[in-house]
């Protein structure tokens, strides 16, 4: 062997080993099997086609109070209708709702036997997910506030119109404008529906709420019901509890609370001016105001109501 084959085979010797080429992955096709459909079930993106309805659920349709109709046989129907409510069927439920409140529009002494339950179902109802039911159920409320007014005040019904009270702050409160919006309503109806001084007891524990929102909602409320008010309905509820109700939520965090809070602080002023006993004093107008501010509140909430009026 000549002397340039074996430096060339010494160079080999000292070479990294190489390493061989792994066979390459080759990548595993599942293929589904394919179901045989017929012509007429394959959907053609034909522009000239209507679309195809994604889902087959209900649509829901919200009738307005004015566009409801009298139940036929209301007598029969009436049986049914705790079985309708009950209905595992969202679609059944809202259904028997509004036959609820063709109830209490057009035969309202039929529903009184099952009111409180018809109630608890419509509070139930508010708290589903599905907002088509829980819009069905508001304005439900609204058409049982219009029908039973202060009836609901007595003690078969008073509970429930607890419950229900509470759900519908919490649902003016939420983010869903069409349930909010409905909700608000239903609240405004049951203001001018149920007298305000038996309201005010039930509307001044939420004025205190944890959730702020439904403070602001109930201040709304509350000064909704204050504008209803006389001297001497202000005076049956309590006129000092009426004002510290108002002080207190002045110094809310929202501001819809404390517009609500100026005009209840209004009301009272409107109606406090119309005391007989004021002619007679020898104060102005000014200082009779102060005087009772003062001696209801604390100082520094007493100058705050005193603003509002004399500012």
């Amino acid at each position: 062997m000549k002397s340039g084959e074996k430096m060339a085979l010494r160079s080999l010797d000292n070479a990294l080993p190489t390493t061989p080429d792994r066979p390459k992955k080759i990548a595993r096709v599942s293929v589904l099997p394919v179901s045989k459909k017929s012509t007429s079930d394959i959907i053609v993106n034909d522009e000239n086609q209507a679309p195809v309805p994604v889902s087959s659920e209900p649509i829901i349709e919200y009738i307005s109070s004015e566009d409801l109709n009298p139940i036929s046989e209301p007598e029969s129907k009436i049986n049914g209708l705790m079985d309708g409510l009950d209905s595992k069927d969202w679609a059944k439920v809202c259904e028997s709702l509004n036959d609820v409140r063709r109830f209490a529009l057009f035969d309202s002494s039929i529903l009184v036997p099952v009111l409180d339950k018809v109630m608890l179902v419509m509070v139930k109802a508010m708290k589903n997910p599905r907002s088509a039911l829980v819009k069905t159920s508001i304005m439900a409320a609204s058409d049982i506030f219009k029908a039973f007014t202060d009836n609901l005040l007595e003690s078969s019904t008073s509970d429930a119109l607890d419950q229900l009270l509470l759900q519908l702050l919490l649902k003016a409160s939420q983010d869903k404008k069409f349930v909010c919006e409905e909700a608000e309503k239903s609240l405004r109806i049951m203001v001018e529906s149920i007298s305000p001084v038996q309201l005010l007891h039930k509307l001044r524990v939420y004025s205190s709420h944890n959730n702020p929102r439904v403070r602001a909602k109930a201040a709304v409320s509350i000064s909704h019901s204050a504008s209803r008010m006389d001297l001497n309905g202000m005076k049956e509820f309590g006129l000092g509890k009426l004002i510290q109700i108002g002080a207190d939520l002045l110094n809310d965090r929202l501001p819809e609370a404390r517009e609500a809070a100026r005009k209840t602080i209004t009301s009272i002023y409107d109606a406090f001016v119309q005391d007989e006993e004021l002619k007679d004093s020898e104060l102005s107008l000014k200082e009779s105001w102060e005087n009772f501010c003062l001696s209801n509140l604390q100082t520094i909430q007493a100058q705050s109501l005193i603003k509002i009026i004399f500012t």
